[in-house]
């Protein structure tokens, strides 16, 4: 649709909101309770984005749960930990962060079905540093019963396969534990079997388990929420185009669905919430370096416009170019038995757990494999030329207990995984070495000295496990520490892992209110963006987990009262 063209409106809202992940269900539900009549669009078949397979955690410092939880924070605190890890060139949209953060989740508790809890064992990313705190800054989502949804179960998007046990279970981060104690606790035994006896009942009613947790259980509480409000949701509806008026305001969209074309009037304004410029492979190019390729792990539901050319269509502005533009993740890929290509994130699962190492092509290690993921592949990316792809080590113990990637723990048959090459297997060191086309005396060195320091719980070479983010991550029944021990135990495991995005950190160019910027720095009138869609407060950096969905919920609220006020 030509910018500037008069065309003439089918139907017309208050605000209309493209795209529905977490962003975007929090806007919408932000201007339907100011009693705004809402059409949330979305170019896929359900709902949830990127969210609905992720953790699910929101970081929001000094928020009230964590003071009523006995770990107070203060705006202060966070402002100094931030200083020390964001490069710090938008202080005026971070400050707007720190100063609302706790403020919208009072908000969206009181006015939407929207629960977080504080998890008081989840240290930020750099522990050490002043302002860092060892938990309670993060809120993970409440578990949600999505029966309640009736029907609309259907709208949310399923969680990643991988992430789930037996047809569609989820589990939450305190069931780890159990399951895999199960065989030598009584207690966790009981945890357990009542965990397969809550699935098996919700199965017979419905197509995966209901029980839902982490990112899933953000979207849904969202969807009901939007629901409860008023928001009318269309899937599989994309926008092609945005419109201005005469005055240079965005107050419509065009449609298309398998019905056809349609305008669509929004009186107080369009937010953009997509999900970024992830697979918009030219732009996102702009912002990444050469070596990192086009791998992502965010969802792509169409190949309509994301909200970065839509805006710029009508005079937006992005962030500025940059090879610091994406928010990393480690990553393995392969095909599902339905043809399906899968990205598995190595986020929190494998990594930091004792008797793993990751190598380069040298067969040397190059990383703490317990830092965060970000901080990994920004290792990787130092080494380009000989860490992509790396390649994650571990011996049959390991696997059997922590399993690695897409391989479950306790998984006996492993040949499907062997033939399809995503699990490379050997019955000797220097055997592996040869799969992997590494130096095997070189490999050979790197083992053996891992491991007699290991035995000690100790790594001189990269002081894995020395702080509290490290060992949170590691097993704490495994000392004296949790992250390091021998690889000693055949066969032996690897498998590869390349740089993937979580999201893009660099997207469009906004102010404090979430209102879309134009080429001059003005903000155009009638057009907000949040979520990945709005370049990131943190300018590339990752300081804790959650730093996407925190500022995603907070300015969200934002765009969604600002379309409110603008429809009037």
């Amino acid at each position: 649709m030509n910018a500037t063209a008069p065309a003439a409106a089918e139907e017309i809202w208050d605000v209309v909101v493209v795209g529905a992940g977490a962003g975007g269900l929090t806007a919408a539900c932000a201007a339907a309770a100011e009693g705004r009549s809402v059409l949330l669009l979305e170019q896929g078949e359900v709902v949830g984005g990127t969210t609905a397979i992720s953790g699910g955690m929101v970081w929001l410092p000094a928020n009230h749960k964590t003071a009523e939880a006995g770990r107070p924070d203060t705006i202060e605190a966070a402002r100094t930990y931030l200083a020390a890890t964001v490069p710090g060139t938008d202080r005026r949209r971070l400050e707007t962060f720190l100063a609302h953060a706790d403020e919208a989740l009072r908000w969206l508790e009181a006015r939407t079905s929207l629960r977080l809890k504080p998890v008081l064992t989840y240290p930020d990313y750099q522990p050490d540093l002043p302002g860092a705190t060892l938990g309670g800054r993060v809120l993970e989502p409440v578990a949600f019963d999505a029966r309640v949804l009736g029907a609309n179960f259907a709208l949310v998007r399923d969680p990643l396969p991988e992430f789930t046990l037996f047809g569609g279970m989820m589990i939450c981060r305190q069931d780890i534990p159990h399951l895999r104690r199960a065989k030598r606790s009584l207690r966790s035994a009981f945890h357990t079997a009542r965990l397969l006896l809550r699935h098996a009942h919700e199965r017979l009613s419905a197509r995966r388990g209901t029980t839902l947790h982490l990112g899933n259980a953000l979207v849904a509480r969202l969807l009901k929420s939007a629901l409860d409000l008023g928001v009318t949701i269309r899937t599989g509806v994309t926008v092609a185009g945005l419109g201005r008026d005469a005055n240079g305001r965005v107050d419509r969209v065009e449609t298309r669905s398998a019905t056809g074309t349609r305008v669509i009037g929004a009186r107080g304004g369009v937010v953009l919430a997509t999900g970024g410029i992830s697979h918009d492979r030219d732009l996102r190019r702009r912002y990444v370096p050469a070596a990192a390729g086009d791998l992502t792990a965010t969802v792509a539901p169409g190949t309509a416009p994301r909200g970065a050319r839509l805006a710029t269509e009508v005079g937006a502005a992005l962030s500025a170019p940059t090879e610091a533009g994406a928010f990393w993740v480690p990553a393995s890929t392969f095909t599902r038995a339905d043809g399906s290509a899968g990205v598995f994130p190595h986020t929190v699962t494998d990594r930091a757990k004792p008797g793993l190492i990751a190598i380069d092509a040298d067969g040397r290690r190059f990383v703490n494999e317990a830092v965060s993921y970000h901080a990994f592949v920004r290792a990787q990316l130092a080494r380009a030329d000989r860490a992509v792809p790396a390649w994650l080590i571990c011996d049959a113990a390991f696997l059997w207990t922590y399993g690695l990637g897409k391989i479950r723990p306790f998984t006996r048959r492993l040949e499907a995984e062997v033939a399809s090459g995503y699990l490379k297997r050997a019955d000797s060191v220097e055997a592996l070495a040869r799969e992997l086309g590494v130096p095997g005396p070189a490999l050979a060195e790197t083992i053996a000295t891992f491991g007699h320091h290991a035995a000690h719980g100790e790594d001189p070479a990269f002081g894995r496990g020395g702080d509290a983010y490290q060992r949170s991550l590691g097993d704490a029944d495994h000392r004296p520490n949790p992250c390091v021990a021998p690889i000693a135990t055949p066969p032996f495991y690897a498998v590869a892992v390349r740089p993937a995005d979580l999201g893009m950190s660099s997207g469009l160019a906004t102010d404090e209110s979430a209102r879309v910027l134009s080429t001059d720095g003005a903000p155009i009138p009638g057009l907000f963006a949040c979520g990945n869609d709005m370049a990131s407060i943190m300018e590339g950096s990752y300081p804790g987990p959650g730093i996407t969905l925190g500022p995603a919920l907070v300015f969200g609220w934002f765009a969604g009262r600002g379309a409110a006020a603008g429809a009037a």
